[in-house]
């Protein structure tokens, strides 16, 4: 919609997200400068910083509203910046889908969009006389697939409030059944909609666990049941760990074309191989001494390297929880019970690495723990400033000693604001529990397990039951050892061929690496803290463009290097 053009005695500028100005024909927040501009909210210090702005010296009013300016300097409003929806890293803007919405009938008067949860667009429309199956199959045909809402309800009039604008406290909570229900009654549920295949049958109970229903027309579209973008990525790598298929043959790009399980089980079936259809299982080799996995060697001894640093658990995984106890107390004894179980259960927890007389790097399951013995530390403080004391326990230089199994450490919080005796048993409101565990036992992905086998032996107060036929990570590293990883190799080898290993670098450096090629031990690690602004920004251009924060940091860092080598581009780290 036009606005017009800049009056005189006053100054526009289009910034984006970080205050950088925007070139012609692409959208900002508009912020305005000149004789108009007041000078603060009267004792409201912290709207006024967020309102006012100082940009290249001068003071300009951050008005929240989208816009963009043409090659003639008109402005063109494009809607509130406070109404802009993040949804699964996609800035999406709500007056675009409800500008869809209100073309799909003449029926429709007015129609809102909102975020509800972290993964659902809804879409409220006020009309007499439309089906959310016409509303959906509009914005399919108009809009990408991550902007066509999960759910359209339709309302014969939408909550005003006293100003004559929609009330969007006073909106119904949508009805998530719909989403299933409204695919289900297209399809009835025959020979068509039921898995025919054991291959479909498969793909129908993975449909069923990430998007928890129990029951899936062969023949509806994930987007059509509630699944979005980010879900449809979950579901490709487990098809990759599920089914052995040859990822060039079938990439996620084909499973956004082709979006129903009888799909998929087609495109899987074309791309599995069916020799490493039948390879050799893997079983539990019952063993309590054998090699390292090739990541924990990696980790072992990458760590001896850095003693020398003053952060020795550069490799401790935190999981750090802050008690709410509603309706019942946590009993750290029962708790302290729960871990012991937990070990035994998982002999990764209770696993040393040493070498053997031969010099070579070996990994030894020890002994189930008694009550006496239990391979993981475990302590409880009472703090003033928990911030301060998280700080020192990852800091701490005896959270693990690998060479006696100790790989995981619990750590209890309490707060001196609470009342209770020296003996007290049960944790209250507020108090912090903290899990350290060492990443060659631990990585992001048995978060889940970890959680979910010490939340069943806490409630049950007895020991977990261990599966007779379950793998150990040490049967793991036993059977990775044996696998041809030549292809692989020759892969890396190509990558590298050609670059000069010897070169390195040319970083202007004060200190020069011995001429044998050693570590001198006098090393040195820059550790970089970020302010919240910039923290803000760092992980709000992470999620914008798709990445993690640790692309996102590793792209700095090339970057990084790139401009300290002036300008080598072949950066072998």
């Amino acid at each position: 919609m036009p606005i017009g053009k800049v009056i005189p005695g006053y100054q526009c500028v289009i910034v984006d997200e970080y205050l950088q100005p925007v070139t012609f024909g692409q959208q900002g927040e508009l912020f305005v400068a000149g004789v108009g501009i007041f000078a603060g909210y009267l004792g409201r210090d912290s709207l006024t910083e967020k309102a006012l702005v100082a940009i290249n010296g001068q003071v300009f009013y951050r008005t929240g509203d989208l816009v963009r300016l043409d090659d003639d300097g008109l402005l063109y409003y494009v809607g509130r910046k406070d109404h802009q929806i993040k949804l699964r890293g996609q800035r999406l803007e709500p007056g675009e889908i409800e500008r869809c919405v209100l073309e799909a009938s003449s029926l429709i008067t007015s129609c809102v969009v909102v975020k509800w949860g972290d993964d659902h667009l809804v879409a409220y429309v006020q009309s007499d006389d439309i089906s959310e199956k016409e509303l959906r199959q509009h914005c399919e045909s108009h809009l990408p697939s991550y902007m066509v809402p999960s759910v359209f309800t339709v309302l014969k009039q939408l909550p005003l409030n006293a100003n004559g604008k929609v009330d969007r406290q006073l909106l119904p909570a949508p009805d998530f059944s719909s989403l299933l229900s409204s695919s289900t009654s297209d399809v009835n549920y025959d020979q068509t909609a039921e898995p025919n295949t054991e291959l479909e049958a498969r793909i129908h109970s993975l449909w069923c666990e990430l998007l928890g229903h129990t029951r899936i027309p062969t023949a509806a579209s994930i987007f059509s049941i509630g699944g979005h973008s980010l879900l449809l990525m979950q579901l490709y790598h487990r098809y990759k760990t599920t089914f052995d298929f040859d990822t060039q043959a079938l990439n996620i790009a084909q499973l956004f074309k082709h979006t129903t399980i009888i799909d998929h089980a087609r495109l899987l079936a074309q791309s599995i191989n069916a020799e490493q259809c039948h390879r050799e299982q893997w079983f539990p080799l019952c063993i309590t001494q054998g090699p390292l996995s090739f990541a924990q060697e990696r980790i072992f001894l990458d760590e001896q390297v850095r003693l020398m640093s003053k952060d020795k658990n550069v490799y401790a995984v935190p999981l750090i929880y802050r008690l709410s106890c509603v309706l019942s107390s946590l009993s750290i004894s029962r708790l302290r019970r729960a871990l012991h179980s937990l070990v035994k259960k998982h002999s990764i927890l209770r696993t040393k690495i040493s070498t053997d007389t031969n010099g070579v790097l070996i990994q030894t399951v020890l002994p189930s723990p008694d009550c006496e013995h239990g391979y993981f530390g475990f302590s409880v403080t009472s703090v003033d400033n928990e911030q301060t004391n998280m700080l020192e326990i990852l800091r701490s230089s005896d959270l693990f000693d690998l060479a006696t199994g100790r790989v995981l450490h619990c750590q209890i919080i309490r707060q001196h604001t609470h009342s209770f005796d020296d003996n007290d048993d049960q944790l209250s409101d507020g108090d912090i529990i903290s899990f350290n565990i060492h990443h060659s036992a631990f990585d992001g992905g048995s978060a889940g397990t970890f959680l979910r086998d010490l939340s069943v032996a806490y409630e049950s107060d007895a020991e977990l039951e261990t599966e007779g036929n379950a793998l150990q990570y040490i049967d793991y590293a036993a059977h990775e050892r044996q696998l041809d990883i030549s292809a692989s190799a020759d892969f890396w080898r190509a990558q590298l061929d050609g670059y000069d290993l010897e070169h390195g670098l040319v970083l202007p450096v004060d200190r020069h690496r011995l001429s044998n090629n050693e570590r001198s031990g006098r090393a040195w690690m820059g550790q970089f803290s970020f302010d919240d602004d910039l923290s803000r920004s760092f992980l709000s251009f992470a999620s914008l463009h798709n990445v993690t924060p640790f692309q996102l940091g590793l792209a700095t860092f090339y970057a990084y290097l790139f401009k300290l080598t002036g300008g080598q581009q072949d950066l072998c780290v």
